[in-house]
């Protein structure tokens, strides 16, 4: 699709999720906007590779035609757009599949199920079998458990690892008292009460939040014909709640782009060693500008036992990168200066992998003096480099400290 293409498209000012798609009507990428015009128009901005990938360059080119569905809010614009790739699977959409650390929403089956949060790798080893229903996978890091904080409001749950059992110990019932004290849990709901709330739970995640405002309106309705109306006022407070969705956390800078709809894996590298002994390397990752600890990978140094930090670098990455069941960053951030920087980039080509390098350059203290690299990526993603490289110094220290003590004590 070409630029004079797309403006002919009035896409509106409002949340939503978007669909391009091919000449046969196949939908090839699913995503989700804050604004659907603002987010779809980034798509043809002349730096597209640069900012997002080749793979979404290739992807725009070959698009013959955009839709849309609006949505009331952001956080069932992101519950829409996890559905749907879920069950259109769009080519494009490759991340969503692939990612073990990706969150899923199950709920359990017990007379009062639990709603609990169960990465993608556990999932898989639990099976999909132990629960009543499945929503996902979501994105690990900020967004997600902003939109969990949301959902918290509008449905109180039950969300404890344990089951609820007449053997709960003390310990357990007092942090359930204090859960239901501060409006967490729910308060005083028998078994059907809550069978509802569950109900309502799974019809939210579907995207069916018009099914549930119809279903309270005739509570309520009931209700005040019963002459109950502080029962009546309290669904009726739940029924706004639904329709005035605060979700302004979720709301995003539409120019960060990978932020709304897909996770940025960056990647920091750093090489520790004294005088070329006990050399060892560290990969860390960086997710919604977070740190995804899970991730985090060490690496002995074998094929260097001199001081050769580019060297070291390019026996971390050449391993890093024979694990194809890890997922493949969106960047990579070094160490260095412009050699490590060159060293990434010639291991990248030889793998034939696209993939923006930069390299922090430190100064006489260590600290952060300049970083080299694509000038889009350093405006977008400045905060997160260089958290990544500070998590991989500190993280590459630690492991060397543990090294020298272990050659140590050997040596004793």
């Amino acid at each position: 699709m070409t630029v004079s293409q797309f403006k002919k498209i009035k896409l509106p000012d409002s949340p939503g999720v978007y669909f391009f798609l091919s000449s046969k009507k196949e939908i090839m990428y699913i995503g989700k906007a804050t604004s659907l015009k603002t987010r779809v128009k980034s798509y043809f901005d002349k730096d597209i590779k640069e900012k997002r990938s080749v793979l979404i360059e290739k992807m725009v080119k070959e698009a013959k035609t955009i839709e849309w569905q609006e949505t009331d809010s952001v956080l069932e614009a992101l519950l829409l757009e996890t559905n749907l790739i879920r069950t259109h699977k769009p080519r494009y959409n490759t991340f969503s599949k692939d990612d073990k650390s990706y969150n899923h929403v199950v709920i359990t089956k017990e007379d009062f199920p639990r709603v609990l949060i169960i990465r993608a790798k556990d999932l898989a080893q639990t099976g999909e079998k132990e629960y009543k229903y499945i929503f996902g996978p979501f994105p690990s890091g900020l967004l997600f458990k902003e939109a969990m904080k949301i959902i918290r409001k509008l449905f109180k749950f039950y969300d404890k690892n344990a089951k609820f059992d007449t053997r709960m110990s003390k310990m357990r019932k007092g942090k359930l008292d204090f859960n239901t004290q501060i409006g967490l849990y729910p308060e005083n709901v028998t078994k059907e009460e809550y069978a509802r709330t569950i109900r309502h739970i799974k019809l939210f995640f579907q995207g069916k939040k018009k099914q549930i405002i119809k279903e309270l309106t005739a509570e309520m309705q009931k209700l005040a014909k019963k002459e109950r109306f502080e029962e009546a006022n309290d669904v009726k407070k739940k029924i706004f709640a639904l329709q005035h969705i605060q979700d302004v956390s979720l709301i995003k800078d539409e120019s960060r782009l990978y932020r709304d709809d897909k996770t940025m894996r960056i990647e920091g590298y750093d090489i520790a060693h004294m005088g070329g002994k006990n050399m060892v390397g560290a990969m860390v990752v960086v997710e919604r500008g977070e740190p995804n600890k899970q991730e985090y990978r060490k690496f002995t140094i074998k094929s260097v036992d001199h001081s050769n930090d580019p060297a070291a670098l390019k026996e971390v990455l050449q391993r890093r990168f024979t694990h194809d069941e890890w997922q493949k960053p969106d960047l990579l951030v070094v160490d260095g200066n412009q050699i490590q920087k060159r060293v990434a980039e010639q291991v990248l080509r030889e793998l034939n992998l696209v993939i923006p390098v930069v390299a922090v350059v430190k100064d006489d203290t260590h600290k952060p003096r300049e970083i080299i690299g694509a000038k889009k990526l350093l405006e977008l993603y400045q905060k997160e480099i260089l958290l990544a490289n500070g998590e991989a110094h500190r993280f590459v220290l630690s492991f060397h400290k543990q090294k020298r003590s272990k050659s140590f004590l050997n040596n004793t």
